[in-house]
Parts: C-alpha cells; structure tokens; sequence
C-alpha cells in the first residue's frame, strides 16, 4: 500500500492556490500500518480554540513567518499538536490546497506514513483527543454523504464522513474524499 499511494502522490500533479487574499495553512495526512491495514489519523479540536471547536481533522495549521515552507508548517504543526516528531515522519506526497469555506484559509495537504504504536502526546489546549480511523471504512461508501448546506449565505455542496459517532465535514473531508479517490483510480489502473 505504501509504495501504491508513493506512487499515485509521485504522478499526481497537484493543484496550488496561490492568493494572498488568503490565509496560508498545512495540514499532515498521517497514515499507518496496525495490524493488517492501514489508518489515518485525525485530531478532535478542543472547545478551548477560537474557531473550528470539537471539529474532526488532520493536524496542522497556519503557517507562521519562521516556517520555511508549507510542509514544515504541516511537521511543525503536528509537533505542537499531537507530540508527532519530524524525524519519524515519511512524506508520501501532497493533495490539491483546499480553500476553507469560511475562514479564508487555503490548506496544503502533506500525505505521510507515521511509525505505530506511537507515543502520541496531545496538547490538551488544541486537541480534545487523537483518532484514528481503518482507511477502509473511509472507502466504505455507507460511511459518506454529500449534502447542501448553507453556509454564509452561500449554498454549498458539503462532503461527511462518518465513523461511529464521529462526523469529519468541509475541509477535512474534501482532503479524504480526493485522497480516497486517488486510491480508487490506482486501484482500476492496476487492473
């Protein structure tokens, strides 16, 4: 698996958003192997940040004036955020920027592969706790849902995925519903 998505990432051109009406962020994709599959990881945002609280997501975040690239703020971030070292993470690739629908954000994706088990230490004022989710229930399609939703006024197309009583909405969902679709379309080119 890790050398299928090294490389669909390798031969994917993805797409850069540059705007500096916009705000630059990164986020990590963490990917692991456990017991005869794969996972991806997420984050629950603690009620104690100013936007995006209880929110299911990759860590990550804006990307501050000492950060010498979007990936390092994706790696710096992760560090914060969960106690994820740089040194134990191999990029894979990256996903098209997503633009956040309501606070001017445009978020590079970083798909890595992390060691596991690992000894995770989240930062209790960013992160309520640490998930992690098969990525075969992410391709599961009983498990997606698209719906329009209003939001600011605008109405939208809304991707969800669900697993158990975890719900991951806009930004983060478009990251995992391209990812997922990437590996579909590795998976008919083999065929």
């Amino acid at each position: 698996m890790k050398q299928k998505i090294e490389g669909i990432l390798r031969h994917y051109q993805n797409k850069k958003i540059s705007d500096e009406n916009l705000i630059s962020s990164a986020v990590l994709v963490p990917l692991f192997y456990h017991e005869g599959q794969y996972y991806a990881l997420f984050t629950q945002r603690s009620n104690n940040v100013k936007s995006h609280k209880g929110q299911i997501c990759f860590p990550g975040g804006r990307r501050q004036p000492g950060d010498a690239s979007l990936l390092q703020t994706a790696l710096r971030e992760a560090e914060e955020e969960i106690g994820l070292k740089c040194e134990d993470v191999e990029i894979l690739g990256s996903l098209d920027d997503n633009v956040t629908l309501t606070h001017g954000c445009v978020i590079s994706p970083f798909v890595a592969l992390i060691p596991y088990p690992y000894p995770f230490k989240a930062d209790r004022r960013e992160v309520e706790q640490i998930l992690t989710v098969p990525l075969s229930a992410l391709m599961d399609k009983a498990n997606f849902r698209q719906e329009y939703q209003t939001i600011d006024g605008k109405t939208v197309l809304v991707y969800c995925y669900k697993y158990g009583k975890k719900v991951a909405w806009g930004a983060t969902a478009r990251i995992i519903k391209q990812f997922i679709e990437l590996l579909r379309s590795g998976d008919r080119a083999l065929k």
